[in-house]
């Protein structure tokens, strides 16, 4: 080969030629240096045929550098890659680029120089470094980062390193990892359970595609049942990739997988040090690496021997990415195995209505755990009208809600509060004038957060103190808190419960694992009484003296219009439900809402979910939606409103008009201004048999925007904001 084409991370380019130099062999999917102008730039080798480039006379051509010391993207991940950017309209270096997740491992092993306290502690500190050696308890990293951690320069550390308190360490780069033993503890299995493990070790062994949906009730041991398929895979000295949808998760299955298999599996999520996404990627593409466990951005690292991928929760939101590359984690982990041939398991106690779809047709083969396990029984539900079971004035919690937490609090047994709000209130206003704080950069209210002390947009982050007076009228002590957050439930319960110990569990608390695992290990040893919390509590978890769940307002995830608003709020209550009595004693589940009729609030407290997805199924049937008709959104944003208006009406106008596809818009978007930026929607809704994707290049591409626009194209939408 005298001439290569490479991907380069570059939008503008995307694609160029090079020459070969004599002496070096280039094969695709090779991690390379090239020249480009005065500078160097990283690119992938990758086959011409399947990239359009202008062709360069060879005489033009300028040398590749070097080839980097890594093994070469295999070919099943770079078809993965090319269908990842084909159906989620992303550019493909966009998409390769999650490939190659640590810069810093391309260029081979060595050391690295790290720091930690060394346990001295001087009698007289400054504040930042009293306050620095508190934050970096435990912590070793880089320079950078334990200043990132302690919230202080990076000039404090180095004088804490002058003055003893902080030593050096050194770091090999490339040290095994433990390794994993499939024979380690072996679980006792129920004869379903048995059943189900043996299905998924004979896929192991077959090798081949096939996808499997683990549909289990909460607490039915589904994760001991696929532990049994990863342990077959490990024998067979192949790999295999867990998918989580949150880091909250993290640190309960950590200690699973290490009470089966003798030792961790390794992480990779956004949170890891520079040092440890190294090891981890170079351990990864060397074949080392046994057990992955991560966030979605796991799902496209260049496994050398994968033979087993779980979706674990594979219902969840949170793995359809909302930025940069719109893909569904879900959908594309499947697809990896389709190219890579390999069987993948999704498991999940309240499955997608897509993969229920799919499972249906007989596309995925379900396999069902339908009682719990160890003879520990389903809770009893019920729902609470509000609008009878009267809350007193300023409260939020129902007479018989707080009967039964009094009842627990008594028999020594946890209690535990679900509202899907962080926070003290979702929105403070101004008694006197009625001003209400509204985030600058979004078209959302500012959230109060007590613990903090400051006013908070979800959106983009931006925070302020809370005020002494209205920045309107100017008004003292006139500020009012409207609405429950679970900050506001916390209080609520330490009002009524004094003598209670309280857990308030949401994003905000809980932002690091080692919290995450602190709050564990106290709910486990009894230290916790009452857990208030946000989604992070849903799922999970097993907690045998829990045997109350309580929901404050069932009703909150059926505002917006979304598509899947009932699917989505009967996932969060079911899964929230499902903490209830795991261990020997019954649970029971409160419901409280206003809206009792609700087909979901039915179906929960007659527990007839199959008859809530048959209804949720005929009704997107009849409507031609997901998953029987397909859409895709375009989000047109800029800082400048009447630019971002022209060029969705540019959009709009040139529209295509096709008999199986409708566009609706454009029209601003539920959240109007976010993150500083005016955004614009449109949607499209196509039938099954329309090339969405075709329809979306032959319509977009050939229009040019200001420098000032963004166009996105979200395929598969979840988020409608």
């Amino acid at each position: 080969m005298t001439r290569v084409r490479l991907l380069v991370f570059n939008a503008a380019l995307g694609v160029l030629d090079y020459r070969v130099p004599d002496g070096m062999r280039i094969e695709p999917g090779n991690v390379v240096i090239a020249p480009l102008g005065p500078r160097q730039i990283l690119g992938i080798a990758w086959e011409p045929e399947r990239l359009n480039a202008k062709e360069v006379p060879s005489e033009k051509l300028r040398n590749v550098l070097e080839v980097l010391p890594v093994p070469p993207l295999p070919a099943p991940l770079r078809r993965l890659i090319e269908w990842t950017a084909d159906y989620y309209c992303a550019p493909l270096w966009a998409v390769a680029r999650m490939a190659l997740g640590s810069m810093a491992a391309l260029r081979g092993g060595g050391t690295v120089t790290e720091y930690r306290l060394t346990g001295q502690e001087p009698a007289r500190l400054t504040p930042q470094r009293a306050a620095a050696l508190d934050a970096l308890q435990g912590e070793q990293g880089t320079i950078r980062e334990l200043a990132e951690l302690a919230s202080v320069s990076e000039g404090v550390l180095r004088g804490m390193v002058g003055a003893g308190l902080v030593e050096a360490v050194t770091v090999d780069l490339d040290r095994p990892y433990p390794r994993a033993d499939p024979a380690h503890a072996a679980p006792h299995l129920s004869a379903l359970q048995k059943e189900a493990a043996d299905l998924f070790v004979r896929a192991v062994d077959d090798g081949g595609f096939a996808p499997f949906l683990l549909d289990g009730v909460t607490g039915s041991g589904k994760t001991e049942v696929y532990f049994e398929a990863v342990a077959e895979a490990l024998k067979r000295g192949r790999q295999v990739l867990v998918l989580l949808p949150e880091i909250a998760l993290t640190e309960n299955f950590l200690r699973r997988f290490e009470a089966r298999f003798g030792v961790p599996p390794i992480l990779w999520h956004s949170s890891l040090k520079s040092s440890e996404r190294r090891r981890a990627w170079r351990a990864i593409v060397q074949g080392s690496a046994q057990v992955v466990v991560g966030a979605r951005s796991a799902l496209f690292l260049p496994y050398a021997r994968l033979g087993l991928v779980v979706v674990d929760e594979a219902h969840e939101v949170s793995f359809k990415q909302d930025d940069g590359v719109r893909y569904n984690a879900r959908d594309v982990a499947v697809m990896r195995a389709k190219v890579e041939g390999l069987p993948v398991i999704l498991a999940s106690a309240t499955p997608a209505l897509e993969s229920m779809q799919l499972a249906d047709a007989g596309i995925y083969r379900r396999v069902e755990l339908a009682d719990r396990f160890g003879g520990a029984r389903l809770p009893a539900i019920s729902v609470v009208d509000l609008r009878s079971e009267v809350p007193p004035p300023g409260k939020w919690l129902a007479p018989r809600l707080v009967d039964e937490m009094r009842a627990r609090l008594e028999r020594g047994e946890q209690s535990l509060l679900f509202l899907n709000r962080r926070g003290y209130a979702p929105l403070t206003l101004c008694r006197t004038c009625g001003y209400r704080f509204q985030c600058p950069n979004c078209t959302a209210w500012l959230v109060e957060h007590r613990f903090s002390g400051r006013l908070a947009c979800h959106h983009c982050g931006h925070e302020t103190p809370v005020p002494e007076a209205c920045p309107e009228c100017g008004a003292a002590d006139c500020l009012v808190a409207c609405g429950p957050g679970v900050e506001r439930i916390a209080d609520e319960v330490a009002e009524l419960f004094p003598e209670a110990r309280v857990a308030t569990v949401t994003s905000d608390t809980m932002n690091n694992p080692e919290r995450i695992g602190t709050f564990v290990a106290a709910a486990e040893a009894g230290a916790i009484d009452v857990i208030v919390g946000t989604q992070l509590v849903t799922k999970g978890y097993h907690f045998p003296e829990l045997t109350l769940v309580g929901v404050v307002d069932a009703d909150l995830g059926l505002d917006g219009g979304d598509l899947r608003a009932a699917e989505r709020t009967f996932q969060q209550i079911a899964q929230v439900s499902g903490r209830a009595g795991r261990g020997e004693k019954p649970g029971e589940v409160l419901i409280q809402t206003r809206h009792p009729e609700a087909a979901v609030i039915a179906a929960l407290a007659s527990a007839d979910r199959d008859a809530f997805y048959a209804a949720e199924i005929e009704a997107r049937r009849e409507a031609g939606a997901p998953p029987f008709g397909r859409w895709a959104a375009i989000i047109v944003s800029s800082e400048d409103q009447a630019e971002a208006l022209a060029a969705a009406r540019a959009i709009g106008g040139c529209a295509p008009d096709l008999p199986d596809v409708l566009i609706l818009g454009p029209a601003p978007a539920p959240l109007a201004l976010l993150r500083g930026r005016y955004r614009f929607r449109l949607l499209v809704a196509a039938r099954r048999s329309a090339e969405v994707q075709k329809v979306l290049r032959g319509w977009l591409d050939p229009l040019e925007f200001p420098r000032g626009v963004r166009v996105a194209i979200d395929v598969d939408p979840y988020s409608f904001v």
